[in-house]
């Protein structure tokens, strides 16, 4: 039963990231090298026959963890991608943190303008925020990256309807209805690569990776991803817990979004 929920989670994803291709003059895709998008650059690969068919984005503000910018710069190397990075400032904002939030938004809109991507492949999931909940798969936003989450068009499947002709872009979100156990099972079952900051060492391990300003370890022992999928079948823990940023109350992250953050 898992692995059929799994195959039709699969054939959605594809369809959604071929239709963006389709339907878009000029598609890019976010990369942070965690394990939501790069599960998402490997369905792509699927999509398009081993390739990846459009620019993908790195927004890197400098304070990664080490083995994040060389996982990067291997997976980028083997599965010959169109890499583009595009640095962030550090600076005080609404979150209260200077590393991400809306300075990684500012550093998108200029990378969007200069090269006119009109739609966006992002890889966040349903379950992991509320307000992300509210997402749809495809979604729109203004020449301003605002995105109205109060008010958006129902969304059928196989029938999307969100085309922008505001000067906007469209967010598109293939992976909208995997949660983290189903990301995991696809990692086993395709044998996706993933940063090693997702196991264990010396007791500790990173269940949701961000930079090292706002990303903290969880304890764990579990050191491949047989034994990360046993740990999520008891804990009680949130995914993102470890993420500064997330503990936020809910309407910073919602006027996070609503500005353009990822």
């Amino acid at each position: 039963m898992m692995m059929q929920n799994l195959k039709v989670l699969e054939e959605r994803s594809i369809y959604v990231i071929r239709e963006a291709k389709t339907n878009f003059k000029n598609v890019a895709a976010l990369w942070s090298m965690g394990k939501d998008s790069t599960t998402m650059l490997s369905l792509t690969r699927k999509a398009f026959h081993g390739k990846v068919p459009f620019p993908v984005i790195h927004i890197d503000n400098g304070i990664d963890f080490p083995e994040t910018y060389e996982f990067r710069e291997k997976l980028a190397k083997k599965w010959n991608l169109n890499l583009m990075v595009i640095e962030s400032e550090i600076k005080p904002e609404m979150s209260g943190y200077a590393c991400c939030g809306e300075n990684k938004s500012v550093a998108l809109k200029k990378i969007m303008k200069k090269y006119g991507f009109d739609a966006l492949i992002v890889s966040i999931r349903r379950d992991e925020h509320g307000i992300r909940a509210k997402e749809r798969v495809f979604s729109p936003r203004n020449k301003e990256f605002r995105w109205d989450y109060k008010n958006q068009v129902a969304e059928v499947w196989d029938n999307y309807s969100s085309r922008d002709d505001s000067d906007g872009h469209i967010r598109v979100h293939p992976l909208l209805d995997f949660n983290e156990i189903d990301i995991w099972n696809y990692i086993k079952k395709e044998k996706v690569p993933i940063n090693p900051l997702y196991f264990s060492r010396n007791g500790y391990r990173y269940r949701s990776l961000g930079c090292t300003h706002c990303t903290t370890a969880i304890k764990s022992n579990a050191k491949n991803v047989e034994q990360i999928m046993k740990e999520l079948e008891v804990t009680k823990v949130e995914e993102r817990s470890g993420r500064d940023q997330d503990k936020e109350k809910a309407y910073v992250m919602a006027k996070l979004r609503a500005l353009g953050y990822m």
